[in-house]
């Protein structure tokens, strides 16, 4: 890390219901390829547009992938809890206003481009920082298809650019492809159903805002 600049932080939002090993290749990944100093985990306490049937507690989402993240250049927090936000575009600003001299960029699957356009504000968030999209099987023709897409597709930037430049600007997009990992939550839960009440029992405490998070993990 050059200690002359303001560190360049990589935020990964999601439920992690539960975080695997993909969510971490995908970081270290991105974090190269972007020339990142770190990545942040956003563990959401509730995704306004996925189910809230079969999603489990906060603290053993947050246990585990604060479990996936070990010895790896990765913090996990909890930070919306603390804000209150339930929409990525509130998040995102609250960030900015706390920590205005770190360069983000906001990290997301190819499955989630293909619904962006169904987010809240999504310009809004494009306008915020930098996005870099990661490939995920069976998604790419659907996120290039996207209204997302053909909107976005005018500010693409190679990685390469990114990575070089002082000072980063917005709306950018960066698509990132490396060999696809098919690791998912979901299969994860149906192989495991009951994963949540195996996870580590012990205190959770932020790795952002260094706050305990309140609640058992088991």
């Amino acid at each position: 890390m050059n200690p002359g600049r303001n560190r360049r932080t990589g935020l990964l939002g999601g439920s992690f219901n539960p975080a695997h090993g993909a969510h971490r290749r995908v970081s270290l990944f991105a974090r190269d390829a972007l020339a990142l100093d770190e990545v942040w985990w956003l563990v959401s306490p509730g995704n306004p547009l996925k189910p809230r049937a079969g999603m489990a507690p906060l603290a053993a989402r947050f246990a585990s992938a604060r479990r996936q993240a070990r010895r790896a250049p990765i913090r996990v927090t909890a930070i919306e809890r603390e804000f209150g936000t339930r929409y990525t575009v509130d998040t995102l600003r609250k960030l900015r206003r706390r920590w205005p001299k770190r360069q983000f960029i906001w990290l997301m699957g190819s499955d989630n481009l293909a619904q962006f356009h169904q987010w809240k504000h999504w310009r809004a968030i494009a306008r915020l920082m930098p996005i870099a999209v990661v490939a995920r099987p069976g998604y790419d023709e659907a996120a290039i298809a996207s209204p997302a897409m053909a909107w976005l597709g005018k500010y693409r930037t190679p990685a390469a650019s990114l990575a070089n430049r002082g000072r980063w600007s917005a709306p950018a997009l960066v698509i990132l492809r490396f060999d696809p990992d098919s690791r998912s939550a979901t299969a994860i839960r149906r192989a495991y159903p009951d994963w949540a009440e195996k996870v580590s029992k012990g205190a959770l405490r932020d790795g952002v805002s260094h706050r305990l998070i309140p609640g058992r993990t088991a």
